[in-house]
C-alpha cells in the first residue's frame, strides 16, 4: 500500500467517521477502548508516544503540514480529509485546528507499575476538572513526576485532559487507585514520605521541607482541597506562604510549584 493511497477523502455522512461523532462522549470511546487526540501538536505527540493510532480526520492544511510524520505510520491507518467546515457537523466542537486522531488506550497500569522506576509521585484526589487534571499531567511531565489518580479523578485520555497537558497524559505513567484512601498506605510501604499540599495553618512552609528520599506529593481538589480521610495518610502537611490578598492558588500553579521544590536530583 503507497503513502498516497491512506488519505481518503470524505463525507460528513460516511459511517467510517461515526466514532468521530462520538469525541465529546468520553464514556462512549471509553467503552470502545478509545480516546482521541486533537490539533496537530497533541496529535504528533501520540504519534511519539508509540500508542496505536487506528485513524486521523484532517483538513487538507493539517494533511500537508503533518504529511512527514504521518508517512511513519503503519500503511493501514486510514487518513481521512475533509472539508474544513464540515469538522463541526461531524465533531459538534471547533478546538481541534482541522487535525483529530482516535487511538487504542493503553493497558491500565498498577501502583506497583508506576511506582517501580520513579521517586517522585502527583497524588490527586477527587479532581474532577479536566483542565485541571490535564494540567497537572503538564507539571508532573515537566518535574519528573507520576501520577496517581483517586477513583473519583476525570479520566485524563479525556479530549480536554489531553489537550491541556499538551500531550503529555501520552507520556507520563500513570495509575488510578481503587481503594481509596487505603492505597495511600500501599503508597507509603513503597517507601514513599507523603505530603499533603494544603493551604491549612497547620501546615508546614513548602521552603522549609527538604525532598529527600522518595516523595509523593497528595492534592485535593480546588475549592474543597483534601478530604480529612486522605490527608490523615500524610507524613507531613505543607503549604505556600502567600501575602494573605488571595486565600490560595489554583492547582496547576500550587502543584507546579510544590513539584518543582521536591523535584528530584
Amino acid at each position: 500500500m503507497s503513502h498516497a493511497a491512506r488519505y481518503v477523502q470524505i463525507g460528513v455522512g460516511d459511517p467510517r467517521l461515526d466514532d468521530y461523532r462520538r469525541v465529546s462522549d468520553g464514556d462512549a470511546l471509553r467503552q470502545r477502548n478509545l480516546f482521541v487526540a486533537e490539533g496537530r501538536l497533541v496529535v504528533g505527540r501520540l504519534f511519539d508516544s508509540g500508542l496505536r493510532v487506528v485513524s486521523l480526520l484532517v483538513n487538507e492544511a493539517s494533511r500537508r503540514a503533518m504529511e512527514d510524520s504521518i508517512s511513519r505510520l503503519p500503511d493501514d491507518v486510514p487518513v481521512y480529509v475533509c472539508d474544513t467546515e464540515a469538522f463541526g457537523s461531524i465533531t459538534g466542537f471547533n478546538l481541534h485546528r482541522g487535525c483529530l486522531a482516535l487511538a487504542v488506550r493503553p493497558p491500565e497500569l498498577t501502583l506497583a507499575d508506576v511506582a517501580r522506576d520513579g521517586d517522585r509521585l502527583l497524588v490527586l484526589e477527587g479532581v474532577t476538572d479536566p483542565d485541571n487534571v490535564g494540567s497537572a499531567f503538564r507539571n508532573a511531565g515537566a518535574f519528573g513526576a507520576r501520577v496517581l489518580l483517586s477513583p473519583t479523578c476525570c479520566d485524563p485520555l479525556y479530549r480536554k485532559a489531553i489537550r491541556t497537558s499538551m500531550g503529555s497524559v501520552l507520556a507520563v505513567p500513570y495509575a488510578r487507585l481503587t481503594d481509596w484512601p487505603g492505597d495511600l498506605s500501599a503508597v507509603k510501604a513503597l517507601g514513599f514520605t507523603l505530603a499533603a499540599l494544603t493551604p491549612r495553618a497547620h501546615a508546614r512552609e513548602l521552603a522549609a521541607c527538604e525532598a529527600t528520599g522518595r516523595m509523593a506529593l497528595l492534592v485535593g481538589s480546588e475549592g474543597p482541597g483534601l478530604t480529612p480521610e486522605a490527608e490523615q495518610f500524610a507524613d507531613l502537611a505543607v503549604r505556600i506562604p502567600m501575602t494573605g490578598a488571595v486565600d490560595s492558588l489554583n492547582l496547576a500553579t500550587a502543584t507546579g510549584i510544590a513539584l518543582h521544590h521536591f523535584r528530584s536530583g
